[in-house]
C-alpha cells in the first residue's frame, strides 16, 4: 500500500479514497481467510465424528476372492475397513485404494496370521490406530489337493496352520475390545459338506480343518453371547473366487442342483447380513452358500 500511495501523491483525495478502499479489500480477505480456516476445521470435525460412528472390519486374506469382495462391499456401506496380507502387495494396494474412493479409512497389514506372536501384534497395531474392531472376518484359508498317503507332515501341518490356528489367535485378541462395546461380529468360512463329515481322501487336512472351524464358531458363540457378540460360519461351495482352476469349476456345474458357479458378490451379501443388526439373534449357525451342492 505504501508504494502505491507514493506513486500518487499528487492527488490527496484519491490517495485517501484508495487507501481506504484497500484497507477495506484487506479486512474482507483477513475474514474470509478466518471463515475458511473455521469451515475447514468444521469440516476436520464432521470427518472425525463420521469416522468414530462408523464400524471397523479386519478382514484376513482380504486382498483377493472373498475377502476383497467383502471388503469393498462394507466400505461401500461405511465401514471402516483393515485388510491382513501375506505375499499379495499389489492386489492389497488396489483393495486399499478402493476402500478409499468410498470415503471410508482403510488399512492393509503384511502379516503371517499363522504366527501367534504377529496376528496378536496386528489386532493391536489396528486398536491403536482406530480405538476399535467391530467385526472380525476370517477370510484365509488356502487348500491343496493330494492324495492322503502322499501328503507331507509339512503339508498337513499348513492346513491346519492357516485355516483353523490363526482364527483361534486372533478371537482371543479382539474379544475383549468387542465385549468393551457389548457388541461384536466374528465370522469363518467353512465347507458347504463340512457337517457331513464325509470321506475326503484328496484334501483329508483341509477338510478336517474346516470342520474344526465349525466346532470352534459354536463354542466361541456360547461363550460371547452374553456380550452382544455373534460367531458364525459361512459355508461356501464352488464360488469363483480365483483360488480354483476353471476347468474344475466348469466340471463342477453338473453336480450344483442350482445350475451356476457362485460368485464372490453374492458370499459377501451374506457377510454383510451377520454383520447387521438384524443378524444379532443368529449365533453358531453355519450358513450354506452353495447352490444346494454339499447339503
Amino acid at each position: 500500500m505504501g508504494a502505491f500511495c507514493l506513486q500518487y501523491m499528487g492527488s490527496r483525495s484519491f490517495v485517501v479514497t484508495t487507501t481506504i478502499a484497500l484497507c477495506r479489500t484487506a479486512v474482507f480477505k483477513l475474514c474470509m481467510l478466518k471463515f475458511s480456516r473455521l469451515e475447514a476445521d468444521h469440516q476436520k470435525l464432521v470427518s472425525s465424528s463420521l469416522t468414530m460412528e462408523s464400524k471397523a472390519a479386519l478382514i484376513t486374506g482380504g486382498a483377493r476372492g472373498i475377502g476383497r469382495a467383502v471388503a469393498l462391499d462394507l466400505a461401500s456401506r461405511g465401514w471402516s475397513v483393515a485388510i491382513c496380507y501375506r505375499t499379495s502387495v499389489g492386489a492389497a494396494h488396489e483393495v486399499i485404494e478402493s476402500i478409499s474412493r468410498h470415503g471410508t479409512a482403510a488399512l492393509a497389514f503384511q502379516c503371517d496370521v499363522s504366527d501367534p506372536r504377529a496376528a496378536t501384534a496386528m489386532v493391536r497395531d489396528l486398536e491403536n490406530q482406530w480405538g476399535r474392531i467391530d467385526a472380525l472376518i476370517n477370510s484365509a484359508g488356502p487348500y491343496h489337493r493330494i492324495p492322503l498317503l502322499d501328503e507331507s507332515n509339512e503339508g498337513w501341518h499348513s492346513m491346519f496352520d492357516n485355516n483353523l490356528h490363526p482364527i483361534f489367535y486372533l478371537t482371543k485378541a479382539v474379544v475383549p475390545l468387542m465385549k468393551q462395546r457389548n457388541w461384536g461380529r466374528i465370522i469363518c468360512f467353512s465347507m458347504a459338506n463340512a457337517e457331513q463329515l464325509m470321506a475326503q481322501p484328496q484334501l483329508t487336512a483341509h477338510y478336517i480343518s474346516k470342520v474344526g472351524v465349525i466346532v470352534l464358531m459354536r463354542s466361541l458363540a456360547r461363550l460371547v453371547a452374553p456380550y452382544g457378540i455373534t460367531a458364525n460360519c459361512i459355508a461356501p461351495g464352488y464360488i469363483d473366487s480365483g483360488s480354483a482352476p476353471k476347468e474344475e469349476l466348469e466340471a463342477a456345474i453338473k453336480r450344483i442342483p442350482a445350475g451356476y458357479i457362485g460368485t464372490v458378490e453374492e458370499t459377501a451379501a451374506v457377510v454383510r447380513f451377520l454383520v447387521s443388526d438384524e443378524a444379532r439373534y443368529i449365533n453358531g449357525a453355519n450358513i450354506q452358500i452353495s447352490g444346494a451342492w454339499g447339503i
